[in-house]
């Protein structure tokens, strides 16, 4: 970064919770649970999605798409997070730094768009039902991943630069748990009011206005499935979309409050714990989510687990 600044010798201090020591095993314990159960449950995900025939459609390519960003979103700060908390030492290099800044702004984007594609995928599935096979074909469920991915990628690319240009004149605490662009603002000594606004225009782009398109899209459906005759159908498809419908809210609401709370004025305790939240929570609560509430889903396992015992 430019100015007077170190850090790109000595690396950065994520802050965390020492200055609660007392609270560090205790976070300890709790995120590393957390990340067992994202690696175990997303890995389950994945796995049922390329094994399991039944599974080979649109939604569960989709779904598939969104455990693998949960891996590596969880992945690429929550291993950081165990190693300071463990120990005395606080650093993270200034090339780790950077790295986890770009990789989690990346794949924090993509699931911001990929969640506004799933809502798509519901949406035909429900209001569109006799075309839906027509319309979610192979080639446009690879484009709309596709542009999911690499659009998560070009606001990376362009927002984390523009971060890491700010002066930070040799300051190196980072009051979170994680190098994100608004607590790499925070450390910043001269006038981050362009940086603050860039982070409230791309925060709008990339939830306000997906959040608003998901939730119309779901007074469509909910119109669609009111018309079904038989129960049974209406329940299944309210179940199906009612996951995805928890999932969205999760993420968005804590990623929409975390992005556009104040840079420089904002309650540093609150910032980092929403951080934590999107970042550790999320990803380990949605193949809880969908796998518990989804009969196609544990169905894949249990004829999983059946082909498995029958081998042994």
């Amino acid at each position: 970064m430019k100015g007077t600044n170190n850090g790109s010798l000595e690396g950065f201090i994520l802050v965390g919770v020492s200055d609660h020591p007392q609270l560090e095993i205790v976070f300890f314990v709790v995120i590393l649970f957390s990340y067992l159960l994202t690696l175990f449950g997303n890995s389950t995900i994945i796995l049922l999605s390329c094994l399991d025939a039944r599974l080979h459609t649109p939604m569960y390519f989709f779904l598939s798409n969104l455990s693998t960003l949960d891996l590596a979103f969880t992945t690429s700060s929550v291993p950081q997070m165990l190693i300071n908390l463990w120990g005395p030492d606080k650093i993270i290099s200034y090339g780790g730094c950077v790295t986890q800044l770009y990789v989690f702004l990346w794949l924090g984007a993509t699931e911001c768009i990929l969640l506004v594609v799933m809502a798509f995928d519901h949406y035909v599935a429900v209001c569109r039902p006799l075309h839906y096979t027509t319309i979610m074909n192979c080639w446009l469920c690879w484009l709309l991943a596709a542009i999911a991915w690499l659009g998560g990628l070009g606001n990376s690319v362009i927002q984390s630069t523009f971060t890491l240009q700010l002066p930070l004149c040799g300051h190196r605490r980072v009051d979170n748990f994680l190098c994100e662009v608004p607590a790499m603002i925070k450390l910043a000594c001269g006038d981050t009011s362009l940086n603050e606004a860039m982070l409230s225009g791309v925060c709008t782009f990339f939830t306000a206005i997906p959040l608003s398109i998901i939730l119309i899209s779901y007074c469509y459906i909910a119109h669609a499935v009111l018309k079904i005759r038989l129960v049974e159908g209406r329940r299944k498809a309210f179940n199906t979309r009612l996951s995805h419908l928890v999932v969205v809210l999760l993420f968005y609401d804590s990623a929409t409050y975390g992005c556009l709370l104040p840079a420089k004025t904002s309650n540093q305790d609150q910032g980092k714990f929403i951080s934590l939240f999107y970042s550790v929570v999320t990803p380990m609560v949605n193949p809880l989510i969908y796998t518990l509430r989804n009969k196609e889903v544990k169905g894949a396992l249990r004829r999983l687990l059946g082909k498995g015992r029958e081998v042994y």
